[in-house]
């Protein structure tokens, strides 16, 4: 479970990461035709498939059929792995579609969403201390971690009782710090992921009032790959679609030596993995990924995204608007600015695993 945290908290540091991500940039990774490409990833439910493809061989069986090598290199600290893989050090890296869009997008990369992988879907929510209604948050000092997905999750969530972040004040938080602080008679309201959101939803009086279920699709856990690598290394996609969606179904399976490997890995057991898989939607098949990919709800949601970060000032640096950095879908719609696509949802290489053409 420390490592979830460890993981989550990193994810929480989207302003730093942004920032640094900006300002780090060496150059995107080399566009030329290739045969060794590495991957990057960090702890979280969605993204443990990438260890356990690394650790059974799944990854390399797949890299063999293709004729290349693929390796998936675990990195700690999850905003660091953002900018390492911004930076070029990495062809690919798990990220949130928040990060995405403001990390490398933001920053200047070319960025395809080659897998989307999961939705948050529940693992995320707003307790109030005494109080059991939304609204209630009317005027109350909320303790999060500044700028993450727990802020826009409450942002959305203010949105749906006419509030804004006007009517309460953000107090930033630690989530090392979150449930000690939840202890104390001035703290009445937070905003968290699992597993502290669990731990703290079982101390007296406390209500969840809100969680991303009530927000579905809208915080996607995703493998992110450089385009233009992608572009001239079409096998590198292949290679990391075949081996995801293999992973895939041996945890639809209920395979208990694959979910083993990746409770063990996550700091936890098969119970507690499997709690946390119950509040993430996973695709765990790759039609399921393509539709969602393919949706109407899919561009609503990255608007909402966009104008979050440029509200904050993450969307890249010196973005003048909300629109600053374009993002194309499966159809060839753009939201944004039509110049400065940097984000891309493409659903090719997952439409292929579906109709079983990798």
């Amino acid at each position: 479970m420390r490592k979830l945290t460890a993981a989550r908290a990193a994810l929480a540091s989207i302003a730093l990461g942004a920032f640094l991500g900006a300002t780090t940039i060496v150059q995107p990774a080399s566009a030329e035709e290739k045969k060794d490409f590495s991957v990057c990833w960090s702890i979280y439910v969605g993204w443990m498939p990438w260890g356990y493809m690394q650790d059974s061989g799944i990854l390399k069986k797949w890299a063999d059929k293709y004729g290349i090598t693929i390796e998936a290199v675990q990195i700690n600290d999850y905003v660091e792995s953002i900018n390492q893989y911004t930076a070029g050090q990495y062809d690919g890296c798990s990220m949130t579609n928040m990060d995405a869009l403001s990390i490398p997008a933001g920053g200047g990369v070319d960025t395809t969403a080659l897998i989307v992988g999961d939705y948050s879907d529940g693992n995320d929510g707003i307790i109030l201390k005494g109080k059991d209604q939304l609204a209630d948050i009317k005027g109350e000092r909320v303790n999060l971690v500044e700028l993450s997905v727990s802020h826009y999750l409450l942002a959305r969530a203010l949105e749906t009782v006419e509030l804004s972040e006007r009517d309460i004040t953000v107090v930033n938080t630690s989530d090392a710090d979150m449930v000690a602080a939840y202890t104390t008679p001035d703290v009445t309201a937070v905003v968290t992921w699992n597993p502290l959101l669990s731990e703290i939803l079982g101390m007296p009086d406390s209500h969840e009032v809100f969680d991303s279920s009530q927000i579905p699709g809208e915080i996607i856990d995703m493998m992110v790959v450089n385009t233009e690598t992608l572009k001239d290394n079409p096998d590198f996609g292949k290679a990391l679609v075949g081996a995801w969606y293999e992973a895939m179904a041996l945890m639809e399976a209920d395979d208990i030596d694959a979910l083993t490997a990746m409770a063990t890995a996550s700091g936890t057991d098969i119970a507690g993995y499997k709690s946390q898989l119950d509040s993430t939607a996973m695709f765990y098949m790759a039609e399921e990924a393509v539709d969602f990919v393919g949706g109407e709800g899919l561009p609503e949601t990255m608007t909402f995204v966009a104008s979050f970060l440029f509200d904050h000032g993450i969307l890249g640096t010196g973005a003048p608007s909300a629109d600053f950095v374009g993002i194309e879908y499966p159809d060839g719609s753009v939201t944004g600015d039509e110049n400065n696509v940097k984000l891309r949802f493409d659903s090719t290489f997952m439409q292929m695993a579906a109709d079983q053409e990798l």
